[in-house]
């Protein structure tokens, strides 16, 4: 069973302060992140090691934006200084 089935997904955006590489403006930036929320029930088809995998599972959230335009200088430069996973305590 593929490791999705555990999850329901959707997006969200959360705001970030972060520092320009190139002009050192710092300005907030709104970021994209992918939300994976456990679901309740282990689904109908599951076997012994799918319930093994369910039962380690957790809710989490992953970046999407690597990188980001200064509004300033409007340069691209690479988000650095935040953590690209983010486990959520239910």
């Amino acid at each position: 069973m593929d490791e999705r089935a555990f999850y329901r997904e959707s997006q969200t955006v959360k705001p970030a302060s972060l520092n320009c590489t190139f002009c050192r403006s710092s300005e907030t930036y709104e970021l994209r992140w992918l939300v994976r929320r456990k679901i309740d029930r282990l689904p109908r088809n599951a076997d012994e090691r799918d319930r093994a995998k369910f039962t380690k599972a957790a809710s989490y959230m992953v970046l999407l934006d690597d990188k980001i335009a200064c509004k300033r200088c409007r340069r691209t430069y690479e988000i650095s200084g935040i953590k690209t996973t983010s486990f959520l305590t239910d």
